[in-house]
Formats: C-alpha cells, sequence, structure tokens
C-alpha cells in the first residue's frame, strides 16, 4: 500500500527586506520548497510592494498542494485604511525614527514611563505603532482623517492572502503582534481605548485578536490562513524556544528575548512586554544596530566581512583599548534616536586595522549582551542562547560571544526560522492539536571560558563608562 502523503503548510516571513515562503510537510517540519523575493529599500513603503513581493515568490506553483498557510511579519509596522480598506498612505516601518518626539510627548501625557510600563507593559519609543499614529495626527492630519483602520504589516498581509481568496471576513492579528503596537496590554489581553484616544484623538477600528491556532479565514480553495504573528514571535516558534532560552539575533538589527511566564514592567523602556505566539509572554529588546556594524567596520577598512573577521581574531581580547559605541544609525535601546557611533581610547599604539576589526565586533556584541543584561534584570531566566541572524555566521562573533553573554551558546543550522516558526503555528492550525515538535538541528554549541571572566568585565566596564560619559547612562 502507498504511504500517504502528510498535509503540506506554508509560512511566510515578510521582513523589512525581503518576502520569503517555504512550505513544509504538516508533520515533520521538513521543508519542500522554498521561494523569495525582495522589497524595497526604506523605512517608508507602500503595502503593495509586500504583495507583489509575495506573488513574486510563490510563483510557478509553489503553494501547490499547501492546506494552510500563515504569515509572520516585521513588528510595529503602521498600515493606515481608509473605509473602503484603501491604503492610506505608504506604511511607517519599524525603523523609521520621525516619531521619536511625539514618543516623548506621549510618556508625559500618560503619567510618565512607570504608567506606561504597568499598564501599557511597553514605554513609548519611535518604533511602536503608537508613536506613528501620533506623528501622523500631527504631521499629516489630513491622512489621519481619511483613516478608519490601523493595521500591522502581518496584518494586512494576511488579509491580502484572504481577500484574494475570496475569504475575507474582518481585519485580524494576533497577540504577539499586537503587544508590539502600544495600545494592547499583554498583561491585560485587551486594547487600550484610553491610549488610543490619548494618541488619535479618537477610536480607530482595529484588528480582531485571534487566538494562538484560530483560523483567519478559509479561502475559495480551501486554504486555511492561520492567524501569524510578528517576526520575533515566529523565529520563537520556529527555534522551538523552551524556558531558559534566549534569542540574538543578529540582522540588520539586533535582538534580545527569551520566554517567560508572566508580563514584566520595566520602567526604564529598555524591556518591552510582548506577548508570545503560544499564550505566553515573549519580554524583547531590540536594537536599531547588529549586522550592519560589521558591514560598516568592513567598509572603513576597504576589506569584505571574511577579511574583518581574520582581522579581528588577529588582534587580542579587548582590541588594545578601544572601544566602539556602535549606534551608527541612532539606537532604539538604549532610547538615542540620534546618537551616533563613537570610537574611544584610539593610541597611535592601539591604531592598527586588527584592533579596529576587533572593536566593531566587541562593539556589536557587547550592545547585545547589554539586552541580555537587561532580560536577566527582570527576573527573567536565561540558561542558554540561541545565537541567530547573518553575522552569527562570523568566526570572530563565534569566538567572542559566549564570553560576553556568559551563557553557553548554542548556534542553530542556518535557516529561515521566522517562515518555518509561521508554518508551525499554520500547521497546528490546520490540525487542531498543540504545535507540532519540530526537531531545530545544532550547528554547534559554543561555552564561555572562564579564564576570561576578567578581560569581559573589563570590556564590558570600559563600554558602560563611555556610554555614562557621552549619554549619562548610569553604569
Amino acid at each position: 500500500m502507498a504511504k500517504t502523503q502528510n498535509p503540506l503548510v506554508a509560512g511566510v516571513d515578510s521582513s523589512t527586506q525581503s518576502c520569503k515562503v517555504l512550505v513544509c510537510d504538516a508533520e515533520t517540519g521538513e521543508v519542500v520548497r522554498q521561494g523569495r523575493a525582495s522589497h524595497p529599500d526604506g523605512t517608508e513603503i507602500h503595502p503593495s510592494e509586500w504583495w507583489t513581493a509575495f506573488e513574486s515568490a510563490i510563483a510557478d506553483g509553489l503553494l501547490d498542494g499547501v492546506s494552510a498557510i500563515a504569515v509572520g511579519g516585521q513588528q510595529h509596522g503602521m498600515v493606515t485604511l481608509d473605509e473602503s480598506d484603501e491604503i492610506v498612505r505608504p506604511a511607517l516601518l519599524w525603523n523609521d525614527t520621525r516619531s521619536a518626539q511625539d514618543a516623548t510627548e506621549l510618556i508625559g501625557e500618560f503619567g510618565g514611563a512607570q504608567r506606561w510600563a504597568t499598564e501599557v507593559g511597553v514605554v513609548p519609543v519611535a518604533s511602536f505603532t503608537a508613536t506613528k499614529l501620533r506623528w501622523l495626527r500631527r504631521a499629516e492630519p489630513e491622512s489621519l482623517d481619511r483613516t478608519r483602520t490601523c493595521v500591522l504589516p502581518h496584518d494586512w498581509l494576511t488579509g491580502q492572502i484572504l481577500k484574494q481568496g475570496n475569504g475575507f471576513e474582518s481585519w485580524t492579528t494576533d497577540r504577539g503582534d499586537a503587544s508590539g503596537t502600544g495600545y494592547w496590554s499583554a498583561g491585560s489581553g485587551d486594547y487600550l481605548p484610553e491610549v488610543l484616544d490619548l494618541v488619535v484623538g479618537r477610536q480607530l477600528e482595529l484588528p480582531r485578536v485571534l487566538g494562538p491556532t484560530e483560523v483567519a479565514g478559509r479561502t475559495d480553495s480551501g486554504l486555511v490562513v492561520a492567524p501569524g504573528t510578528g517576526d520575533n514571535m515566529g523565529a520563537a516558534l520556529g527555534l522551538g524556544l523552551r524556558p531558559g532560552d534566549a534569542v540574538i539575533s543578529l540582522g540588520t538589527s539586533g535582538t534580545a528575548f527569551a520566554r517567560h511566564d508572566a508580563a514584566i514592567a520595566d520602567a526604564s523602556g529598555a524591556v518591552a512586554s510582548f506577548a508570545d505566539a503560544t499564550g505566553g509572554f515573549l519580554p524583547l529588546l531590540a536594537t536599531l544596530n547588529a549586522a550592519r556594524v560589521m558591514t560598516a567596520g568592513a567598509s572603513m577598512l576597504g576589506v569584505d566581512l571574511a577579511e574583518l573577521d581574520r582581522l579581528a581574531l588577529a588582534a587580542e581580547p579587548g582590541a588594545g583599548g578601544l572601544t566602539l559605541l556602535p549606534y551608527l544609525d541612532g539606537e532604539r535601546t538604549p532610547n538615542l534616536p540620534t546618537a551616533t557611533g563613537t570610537l574611544s581610547g584610539l593610541t597611535r599604539a592601539n591604531a592598527t586595522p586588527e584592533n579596529l576589526a576587533r572593536a566593531v565586533v566587541e562593539g556589536m556584541l557587547t550592545n547585545l549582551a547589554e539586552a541580555l543584561a537587561a532580560l536577566r534584570g527582570q527576573g527573567v531566566r536565561v540558561e542558554r542562547v540561541l545565537l541567530i541572524g547573518g553575522a552569527s555566521a562570523s568566526k570572530a562573533v563565534r569566538s567572542i560571544a559566549a564570553d560576553l553573554f556568559g551563557a553557553e551558546v548554542h548556534l542553530p543550522v542556518s535557516g529561515e526560522y521566522v517562515a518555518l516558526g509561521a508554518a508551525r503555528q499554520a500547521a497546528a492550525t490546520l490540525l487542531g492539536t498543540d504545535l507540532p515538535d519540530w526537531e531545530v538541528s545544532t550547528d554547534a554549541v559554543l561555552a564561555p571560558d572562564v579564564r576570561a571572566s576578567e578581560r569581559t568585565a573589563e570590556l564590558r566596564g570600559r563600554y558602560a563608562h563611555l556610554r555614562s560619559q557621552l549619554h549619562g547612562i548610569p553604569e
């Protein structure tokens, strides 16, 4: 008798840079085929570009035989829709910082950072959707007047899949992505009308928040569309994150997040109290500067990334006293949207390509080590670190990371974990079960060198002192 084929599911990663689609075996998670298409560069983009990229990524029958699909998307983006569900203006993405002043004003208007942290779970920074809506109210009031609905990038793409398949009923989102808006609380599990009224001056129609495996809709062809989620929540699903795990992602931006059993309230604003896509919590910090710090360093030295690696590994730890604050594009955590990068401690003796390369890598990683420390400071248990993202392939990063993070570092095999997590959610939604247990292979395990603790402390001390001197952040 012929073996019955397991159903196929698809997961989408609609990120800042591109749209990636994986088609997977619903039972095992095996990737059977995949597609990809690029998005235009910039911090403002018309959502139609996401649909164009999605259609290109699934060309040539990529979704043939697929029974369910879910979208993982970049968080925080502001997609404004009029009463006919037409786009009012191009979407502002998470990395658009024009609403920095609006964020500052909102903190005071709602009674201060502690109230935001306690009632909302986040303290406004330019990344969050709420601050972008306030910017719209201030800078483009006519656009806000036309806006009936505000959705997130993953919500919009999910809705388009259903609309194209004649299965759209209403706009939906999930608790993970909703928790990054600034007007939905992971702690209470509700939208906050008082906050939205403060931000916008009136109420908007907002997407319905679905449960972790609740069906968003079905197309005419029978394709089940799962809730989808934000990209970080999708990555947590794809990695099979368990309690005690933290993820450091070194992509264009950097993130540090971990599973936790309760909402937190960090009045400093460093740790956002996000929800995850399973019903739990995913406290998270994000930085604007990660892999592109290394790209900038390589450009400054006139070398490629492989040579940057070689140079960094040829230098002694600590880079001869050079310290880099890697705020090349401003920074989100700490909240320094107008900051620039700073190289300190330069002397004739340490002015070598090797030390500069080492300072670039150490500066980038120390920024993320500080993020990890902030998670621990909120009571989040971190027993091992999963290191992902493009820069995790760097030999210098792998040599330095475990010592700086102070934990065992696991390197999952290279993969599209946001798309894989979305596919895993689609499988659970299709099958009506718990999330399937898909194996995640590990490329390497890196243990911290206990003998390096003194030099690591010295490096982080220099970093904290410089940050305090320049930006007033306590050491």
